[in-house]
């Protein structure tokens, strides 16, 4: 996804530092960054929020973490510590998404 970003910046920036003779990193600072920034704040937050949301279900199907613990909690019929666990991710999923879209009104 940035990738494409990056290949969706228009080339009048990045040609201009290329003929003043700009090393590498000022081309990237300078011409990439600024239009590819959006993007990457996007995707990064994105990936970020979905990373949130698959800790469990991954730890069901034996990865480790949370899930697990939900998974051998039911496995004891321990149904008060799966609801107290269930709304504990409940509660960070949406802390999570209030603090992404937040973040995302301010830097985008």
């Amino acid at each position: 996804m940035f990738g494409e970003a990056l290949e969706e910046t228009r080339p009048g920036p990045i040609e201009a530092l290329k003929a003043a003779g700009a090393p590498w990193p000022s081309i990237f600072i300078k011409g990439y960054w600024p239009q590819v920034e959006p993007a990457f704040w996007a995707i990064a937050l994105f990936r970020w929020d979905i990373s949130v949301r698959e800790s469990a279900v991954l730890g069901l199907v034996g990865a480790g973490g949370i899930g697990m613990a939900i998974n051998a909690a039911m496995d004891l019929f321990q149904w008060e510590r799966v609801a107290l666990m269930l709304i504990a991710i409940f509660a960070v999923v949406i802390v999570a998404e209030v603090a992404v879209t937040t973040i995302r009104k301010k830097i985008i």
